[in-house]
């Protein structure tokens, strides 16, 4: 036979699913047990008996035969002693003398460590092994024991062996992820797998329910990360695991473990010390890279986990379990001094170049290489992920405190982890450079120095998740996801209960739920009344719907945005009937000339009807906000079956910045119209005032329409270079824009960033018909807790009733300055900077009556 000839392995679907096992071949199994070793050995063994191979057995070590004795299959003892050279030229003499296209089983190479001590040796024997049996076109089954050996060694065997698939089971499946199939490959070839012997089936697993129960097993098997050299940090862990199984008082050490791993903020260690059992300290340090602390992102998620799991056992069995990992405090400060930029650091740290510096510091934190023991461990993550898509988090120390969100302020980096290992290590690395140079965005800087903290240590660790979801054809997604309020100070719709919280609900990632995204709504969901929305006709909810569907698409390794066409026809009819509703107005209108198609819109309708669901998410928060003492904000993905079971994965959680309103505002009764700016009701948000305002910008909205795409982001420059050139000054500003605020996307407004505005004392969004434009506060957004952080009043202008006067006219008679900002003359018709220092213009906003009023004394 030729070289790389297809074989059958005796598992029909198995070899479908790997493209078939070649001639050449030498197929590693990683086992827990060596009976799991056996389901896969005995088909293959029948098989070739069948195709009248020539079978030979390599007997060495000293567990239980793996193939049965038998005339078919040669079994050759091999002595297995210290000597290394004896034992590999003895195999390889008699690979040698059986020549071509025969059929190998080895023993388990786990027992070659017992004779010589050492992973090395073992990785050493495979290495000069496996390409002597692949040049004589020979199929060669090799097991090794899971966990009874250095990542080095295996690295050995996995960087030389053609097949390498890593097995576990449970009392009710086998699974199979392959790790490796050389010069193969396809959409679903490194997915999990469950191998039914019974059946004789061997299937990738597809749907998310199944992924969280595979990672659920994994977790129990796989522990990468640690490393040979034991240093003080592994002392004390090690010594403090020994503590622990050998029943002695280990609360000071789980104290220790918590001030150096967990966090510095004094209520969250509280919280922490309470709910925090010894195995989940262990079980932080075994998914932890580098030493320090996991960050505020990282700590908040497992406490609020812990919180669920000791108060809830019910809502607990429907939580994914995490399978996160964390790159620790620490290794941001090695990165920056291994490379050298230690100096620039200090200097950046100083406040006259603080703000100068980011761009270069940011620019070198792009730059630097990571040391080669850092990568091994990466490695290891990737090892762990096999090929399913993760996302890299930032998780700051500073970040997700009480009083401290960094809402939107540094970067999440998708990681579609397809490709090579070498692409995938490259991807990866990437988006850590990407989170650690975020730290230097003027959005993040700019926060600091507002909330004090510029001073501060702020070092970067790092929270891995695999991304919770499933497989619909080359994209990859949760059923829903969203961000969820424990409290909800700002009604989005009458009658509402403040205190039962609220979800900002989409399709897909949840990036969909708090960023401000082109012509698409997510579902805002009050849990008092989780069906009801301000929409009353279908076209309503049709207009106001989400129309970018966010996914990773593996194929092209990227975070795409959709148009719900785009998916809509690869996703299963459960979740079509879950997820979106019939526009049934605009189908019966196709159908009344002839056309008939079904047209839907997403509105993840099916989700909020289920009542146990939203009243679980209600209970979640409201658990958490309970020993919080403080109202919370969550991060969540959903995931369901078709047999209608679900799984909620919680992402993230931290204390929601809430400010209660003391301040009695009246607003003046007797104003003249043509003294009024603006005046409305029921379209602000934000705290009681009375305020001069001094400096009011304007964007023109036909104007700004007009201007060129390329060009639209230079107002966003002008609106940046006016905030930070009245930062410190002490005045009182007003901007009013086309759209929204906050959004990356020009078609919606000004595509400004919360540093673009963070001087204003108030902000105007403008509805605009013939443009387009449409004000959406966007509650549960970045930019919304940028708003309620900074204490800034939004409000909007509407053409309806809400808006009871509004007027610019008047503001001509006073000086524009703007062009003291614009270089270009002409934006000078479209961005106008009135000085109204001298004019008695105040700002009244009532909260209790929602009512604001912009007028001249």
């Amino acid at each position: 036979m030729a070289a790389f000839d297809r074989i059958e392995s005796g598992i029909p679907e198995m070899d479908k699913a790997l493209d078939n096992i070649r001639l050449g071949d030498n197929v590693v199994f990683r086992v827990s047990d060596l009976s799991e070793f056996k389901l896969f050995v005995d088909p293959y063994i029948a098989q070739a008996k069948k195709d009248g191979r020539n079978i030979i057995y390599f007997r060495f070590a000293s567990h239980e035969p793996l193939v049965e004795d038998c005339p078919e299959v040669k079994t050759i003892n091999v002595p297995l002693t210290h000597r290394f050279e004896t034992f590999t030229v003895d195999i390889h003499n008699i690979i040698e003398k059986e020549g071509k296209d025969a059929f190998y089983v080895f023993d388990c190479l786990s027992e070659l460590q017992i004779r010589w001590a050492t992973d090395l040796m073992m990785g050493n024997f495979f290495r000069v092994t496996c390409p002597f049996l692949f040049i004589l076109d020979t199929v060669a089954f090799f097991p090794i024991i899971r966990g009874k050996h250095s990542f080095h060694a295996v690295n050995k065997i996995l960087n030389t062996t053609q097949l390498f698939l890593d097995v576990y089971s449970d009392s009710k499946h086998v699974y199979v992820r392959p790790e490796k199939v050389w010069n193969r490959d396809s959409e679903t070839m490194f997915l999990p797998h469950i191998y039914n012997k019974e059946d004789n089936t061997f299937r990738p697993i597809l749907d998310g329910v199944q992924s969280s129960r595979f990672y659920q097993l994994l977790d129990n098997f796989q522990r990468p990360g640690e490393d040979q050299y034991i240093d003080f940090w592994d002392k004390f862990f090690n010594m403090a695991r020994m503590q622990y199984d050998n029943d002695m008082d280990i609360e000071e050490s789980c104290n220790i473990m918590c001030n150096i791993m967990m966090t510095r903020d004094e209520k969250m260690r509280a919280m922490v010390r309470k709910h925090f059992k010894p195995d989940d300290y262990f079980n932080v340090r075994s998914h932890m890279i580098g030493t320090g602390l996991i960050g505020g992102k990282a700590c908040g998620m497992l406490l609020a986990r812990a919180i669920i799991r000791n108060m809830s056992p019910e809502i607990d069995e429907v939580l994914e379990p995490h399978d996160s990992f964390f790159i620790g405090s620490d290794i941001y400060y090695t990165y920056i001094v291994d490379n050298e930029f230690w100096d620039l650091r200090i200097r950046q740290r100083t406040e006259e170049e603080y703000f100068s510096l980011a761009d270069e510091f940011a620019l070198k934190l792009k730059q630097g290489v990571f040391a080669e023991d850092l990568k091994t461990k990466f490695k290891n993550i990737l090892d762990y992920y096999g090929q399913d898509p993760f996302i890299v988090r930032s998780s700051s120390i500073l970040e997700d405190g009480f009083g401290n969100a960094f809402a939107g302020k540094y970067e999440s980096v998708f990681c579609a982890n397809r490709g090579t290992l070498e692409e995938r290590l490259d991807e990866f690395e990437n988006a850590v450079r990407t989170v650690y140079a975020s730290t230097m965005s003027l959005s993040a800087l700019d926060y600091r120095k507002r909330r004090g903290l510029d001073k501060r240590d702020e070092q970067m660790s790092l929270l891995v998740q695999r991304v919770s979801g499933s497989y619909y054809g080359s994209y990859y997604m949760p059923c829903a996801a969203g961000v969820g309020y424990s409290y909800s100070p700002y009604q989005f719709l009458q009658g509402i209960d403040p205190k039962a919280g609220m979800l900002r609900l989409v399709m897909g990632l949840g990036t969909s739920a708090v960023d401000r995204t082109m012509g698409s709504y997510p579902r805002l969901v009050s849990l008092d009344m989780p069906q009801a929305t301000s929409c009353v006709t279908v076209a309503e909810k049709h207009q106001f719907s989400q129309r970018a569907v966010e996914a990773v698409d593996v194929s092209e390794h990227t975070l795409k945005r959709l148009e719900l066409k785009e998916i809509e026809e690869k996703i299963p009819v459960y979740l079509k009937n879950t997820l979106l509703e019939h526009d049934y107005e605009v189908e019966s209108s196709l159908r009344s000339r002839g056309i008939y198609r079904d047209v839907r819109f997403i509105s993840c309708l099916g989700l909020v009807k289920k009542d146990i669901l939203m009243s679980q998410m209600q209970q979640l928060m409201h658990l958490i906000q309970e020993e919080y003492q403080h109202p919370v904000d969550i991060e969540f993905t959903m995931n369901l079956s078709e047999n209608g079971e679900y799984s909620i994965n919680l992402l993230q959680c931290r204390p929601l910045q809430v400010f209660k309103d003391t301040a009695g505002v009246s607003i003046p009764d007797k104003v003249s119209e043509d003294k009024i700016i603006l005046e409305s009701k029921g379209s602000s948000m934000g705290l009681s005032r009375c305020t001069p305002i001094d400096l009011l910008v304007y964007v023109e909205p036909k104007a700004y329409y007009n201007m060129p795409y390329a060009d639209k982001a230079r107002m966003a420059k002008v609106i940046g270079k006016i905030n930070w050139g009245f930062r410190g000054e002490d005045r009182h500003m007003m901007l009013i824009v086309p759209g929204r605020i906050g959004t990356s996307s020009p078609e919606l407004g000004v595509p400004t960033t919360f540093a673009d505005i963070s001087e204003f004392e108030a902000v105007c969004e403008v509805e605009e018909k013939e443009a387009g434009y449409n004000p959406e506060l966007s509650y549960g957004s970045h930019i919304f807790q940028d708003l309620v952080e900074a204490d800034i009043l939004y409000t909007a202008v509407f053409a309806n009733e809400k808006t009871l006067h509004f007027s610019l006219d008047i503001l001509k008679e006073h000086k524009n300055i703007a062009s003291e900002y614009i270089a270009n003359d002409a934006d000078a018709d479209i961005v106008k900077v009135y000085d109204l220092k001298d004019s008695e213009c105040n700002l009244y906003y009532d909260l209790e009556q929602n009512h604001l009023l912009l007028s001249f004394e």
